[in-house]
């Protein structure tokens, strides 16, 4: 069996954890800040609040920013739920605009057509879906003209570029996923990154209680603290996660090489991105994406369909009355296949997942 994700755990990440069951410390303590102060610094941002997941970093950086109701945030349909769900939680109302049908990344022209229709949009949380950076370029041109917060949703674009600078750091905040499945991981967890002092301070007051003081507690917060176990998790990843990601591009540039088939379409990456492909995800054309995924489940490869359905038209936003047709959207949900991309796919892997790709008969 090949499988879609392997999380890479040596003998550091065990160790680490060891050290901090022995210290009796498990709880967010002194191993999550310099965790912190570490992630910050591979980004080259001031600030890294650590969180409990990275939906509820998404949620904690729209309430330090001040997103709550009456507010509206622009947003994808083509996305992991929690990127819609994090704006619901706060009490502000999501916006929906199209996806480019070749990044899958919300397109900007379309942005700009629901920013010109709808003023009173204050916040715009943007996808960097499945590494590849949206076209920064353009988004901070629409934030700066339209007056936008911005949130950029990194969950899986960890150590990703745009014209060389991380994703993650051109926002008001980033924030990060460390899941088992991502590029790196802490176990469960997640982080907010931020250049302000301000917001910074009430994403750390947010994921603790609001307290800045033991038992002092600012104003109504939660508990969404990382633990010491997951963040000593986390520091040994991040020296990884250059080297995992590298083994990833590889990976990635192996298979649109070598894949040949009339009915799929490899990837297309924007020449001013830098992917970590955290999926390799393909279009397979012509009603044969169903058909392709169960020869790959036959033959023992695993693969992803992210995502067979758009967020406005899932069952529990129904009460919300939000538009389910988009057109983009829907055609490539019927399409998307993302294959292994994982480190820890061996030659023998690779050549087997092209091969009965190439070899899937129409």
């Amino acid at each position: 069996m090949i499988p879609i994700a392997k999380p890479m755990i040596g003998a550091e990440e065990k160790e680490a954890v060891f050290q901090v069951l022995d210290s009796g410390m498990l709880a967010s303590g002194e191993i999550v800040r310099q965790f912190e102060n570490e992630f910050a610094a591979y980004l080259n941002a001031e600030h890294c609040i650590a969180a409990s997941s990275g939906t509820t970093a998404l949620e904690v950086a729209l309430r330090a920013l001040g997103i709550g109701p009456g507010d509206k945030v622009l947003t994808t349909p083509f996305s992991f739920i929690a990127s819609t769900n994090s704006i619901i939680y706060t009490g502000a109302t999501p916006v929906f605009a199209e996806i480019d049908e070749q990044t899958f990344n919300l397109d900007p022209d379309k942005l700009e057509s629901a920013l010109a229709a709808d003023p009173s949009i204050k916040a715009l949380l943007i996808v960097h879906l499945f590494g590849q950076a949206c076209d920064m370029d353009r988004v901070m041109a629409l934030v700066k003209k339209y007056k936008l917060l911005l949130i950029e949703d990194c969950a899986q674009a960890h150590g990703s570029l745009w014209k060389g600078r991380k994703v993650g750091t051109f926002g008001d905040a980033g924030c990060f996923s460390f899941y088992p499945t991502k590029n790196m991981t802490t176990g469960e967890g997640g982080a907010v990154v931020t250049n302000n002092a301000e917001t910074a301070e009430a994403c750390r007051l947010l994921i603790n209680h609001g307290m800045a003081v033991r038992y002092h507690h600012d104003r109504i917060g939660y508990n969404y603290r990382l633990t010491n176990m997951a963040a000593a998790i986390g520091r040994c990843q991040l020296k990884k996660l250059d080297g995992f990601n590298q083994a990833r591009r590889e990976n990635a540039a192996y298979f649109t090489e070598h894949l040949n088939h009339s009915n799929v379409i490899a990837p297309v990456i924007n020449p001013d991105a830098w992917s970590n492909f955290h999926q390799y995800t393909i279009r397979v054309l012509n009603g044969k994406r169903d058909a392709l995924a169960d020869l790959l489940s036959k033959k023992g490869i695993g693969y992803g369909i992210f995502y067979p359905l758009t967020i406005p038209e899932q069952k529990c936003f129904e009460q919300f009355n939000f538009q389910t047709s988009w057109g983009i959207s829907d055609k490539v949900k019927e399409q998307v296949l993302s294959l292994p991309i994982h480190p820890a796919l061996s030659e023998a892997d690779r050549r087997e997942i092209v091969e009965t790709i190439n070899q899937f008969e129409i």
